[in-house]
């Protein structure tokens, strides 16, 4: 074989690669919407970053701040009411536990005409709250009766920050119980995201929507 064909041989071969790392470049920069929302959820309540870092750009720690984020928006509430601040700590756990536990199923995107992409994600809402709320007040109530028959017999009555401690740790109880025998769903809901294009190459999922799928993820002491 002549120099002047392996050069040719070689030139071909450049060719032929350059133009597939091309094409496997332009498969991976696509937009894919269902992928986009899966990415996002999955950081935003399992702490899984990779598909997220991999669509977005996003830097690994900024992807993790993004699940802390959501579990201090959680803590919030708490933090403003009198649970004892001692016991922070084992509720932040507790739900960052159940927050990996959420159930979701995300649908093919379909792109309408100006350019949004509705996703559909089926919910299969936890019933941790609703299933544990009655066995929380009858423990409760257990530890109440016990004050009362303890001051009746001429025992020190508890503090208010006291009893509110005993509360809290009891409803801790339930709670981690019954998460650790094993998690409860209830039936599945339905429920549309919009994606929408953000400047010239970013999206992002309607903050209305997001919330309206937060509050189905968990299902609340009032579900039936």
């Amino acid at each position: 074989m002549t120099k002047k064909r392996i050069i040719l041989i070689a030139a071909v071969l450049a060719v032929l690669i350059t133009a597939a790392v091309i094409g496997t470049n332009m498969y991976r920069n696509r937009f894919d919407a269902g992928e986009y929302v899966r990415a996002v959820l999955d950081v935003s309540y399992k702490n899984k970053t990779e598909q997220y870092v991999e669509i977005t750009g996003t830097p690994e720690d900024e992807a993790e701040q993004i699940f802390e984020n959501n579990l201090d928006a959680t803590m919030a509430g708490f933090e403003t009411s009198d649970m004892p601040e001692e016991l922070l700590p084992q509720y932040r756990e507790l739900f960052a536990e159940l927050a990996k536990k959420v159930s979701y199923t995300v649908g093919e995107p379909v792109k309408e005409e100006d350019g949004v992409y509705e996703v559909l994600v089926k919910v299969k809402p936890i019933t941790l709250l609703p299933d544990t709320y009655s066995t929380f007040q009858k423990k409760a109530q257990e530890y109440a009766d016990q004050v009362t028959d303890s001051v009746m017999n001429g025992g020190e009555m508890p503090s208010d920050e006291e009893m509110q401690k005993e509360i809290y740790q009891i409803y801790y109880d339930v709670l981690k119980e019954k998460m650790d025998s094993g998690m409860l769903y209830g039936e599945a809901k339905n429920i549309t995201l919009e994606v929408k294009k953000d400047g010239s190459s970013e999206f992002t999922i309607s903050q209305e929507d997001m919330d309206r799928l937060d509050a189905l993820l968990i299902a609340d002491t009032q579900a039936e």
